[in-house]
């Protein structure tokens, strides 16, 4: 069975003018054998001390901002292994990589690591591309920057749009199991149990 593990890291996030001094949760699953790694923030080598000396069979990015990324192509080129992304964010890709590319990660795709399958579900919002990593088996959702405890993601910054990711929560994240774990793409978890009954109360809020 596989395990989760976080490593947190310390950088800015940029876009449309604008730098946010942000901490960023990195997430490490797998065995003592073989890894994956979710979101590639800020400092590869903090990231590739925690995977020691495992094998690492991917990069997952829930998406495509500079602080999810922003070390992916040294983490790649470090380990051998793909980098993996939604290709309805290859335009913030190109931002940070305007001449290296990405495998592309479908909807409904899984990937294998240490024996647990782990899903893709596509939940544009926060970004086109943006996806959520759902592991069953662990009963661990990867939200990255789709939900939060309290609330969504931000929407309101360039290619985010506020309906979409109420219409990625409500059809994609809230069906799943209520005790499902939330783990988020920065700050303390949740759970899709806890965060599920306030929908409403976000769509009157507006954010």
């Amino acid at each position: 069975m596989s395990a989760v593990e976080r490593v947190v890291t310390s950088g800015t996030f940029e876009l449309d003018g604008g730098s946010w001094e942000v901490d960023n949760n990195v997430w490490v699953v797998g065995d003592d054998r073989e890894v994956v790694i979710v979101d590639a923030a800020h400092d590869a080598s903090a990231i590739l001390d925690a995977v020691g000396d495992r094998v690492v069979r991917g990069i997952v990015c829930t998406h495509g901002h500079n602080d999810h990324i922003g070390v992916a192509g040294e983490l790649s080129s470090r380990t051998d292994a793909p980098v993996l992304l939604h290709p309805g964010d290859e335009m913030l890709w190109r931002v940070v990589y305007p001449s290296s590319g990405f495998s592309s990660l479908a909807d409904g795709a899984r990937i294998s690591v240490a024996g647990t399958d782990i899903q893709v579900i596509h939940t544009p919002g926060h970004s086109p591309g943006s996806v959520c990593l759902y592991a069953p088996e662990l009963g661990v959702l990867f939200s990255g920057d789709t939900l939060f405890s309290g609330g969504p993601g931000a929407t309101g910054r360039s290619y985010s749009d506020f309906p979409t990711i109420i219409g990625s929560l409500r059809e994609r994240v809230f069906t799943l199991p209520g005790e499902t774990e939330v783990r988020t793409g920065h700050g303390d978890g949740t759970s899709v149990g806890a965060e599920s009954p306030h929908l409403e109360e976000w769509i009157a809020r507006g954010y």
